[in-house]
């Protein structure tokens, strides 16, 4: 039973995002709530917009909401964003991600939208490996250790 309310909320919590009207943790919460999930928190919606690999970004009208990267529509729904991390490391210059094939442009994406105010300068993506710029290589070692929390 308490699965099936889960995979209800979590649908409920995909629809959210795919309509792109939330520009907040808070009004996903509200929306959620009025749909009768009444046990759901901002640390909790926090937590599935991190597993599900929703970002912010722009909508029609111009507005700064949470929606899914496109990449993530092509992928199993099953499969959770940290599942796809395989690998962190870096060289003192540069953080090295290994992913799953053809996850890394959206593993990218996602840290791109962390951007320069936690450390990332930016990202290059490949198949299944992604380059991470840090703001700071005094700080990479932190940086890498941001990242290794996230996803694995």
């Amino acid at each position: 039973m308490a699965s099936q309310k889960q995979e209800e909320l979590i649908k409920a919590f995909r629809q959210l995002l795919k309509e792109e009207s939330c520009g907040s943790q808070s009004q996903i919460v509200e929306q959620l709530q009025s749909q009768g999930f009444d046990n759901i928190s901002q640390s909790k919606v926090s937590r599935l917009l991190s597993r599900h690999g929703a970002v912010r970004a722009r909508n029609a009208r111009n507005e700064q909401v949470y929606c899914l990267p496109p990449e993530l529509g092509k992928m199993d729904s099953n499969i959770a964003v940290r599942d796809l991390v395989e690998d962190v490391a870096n060289n003192g210059m540069l953080i090295v991600i290994k992913t799953s094939p053809g996850a890394a442009q959206m593993i990218a994406r996602l840290l791109d939208s962390i951007g320069r105010s936690d450390g990332i300068l930016g990202c290059v993506a490949g198949d299944d490996t992604i380059f991470v710029a840090p703001g700071s290589t005094a700080e990479i070692d932190n940086l890498q250790e941001s990242i290794i929390k996230l996803f694995m």
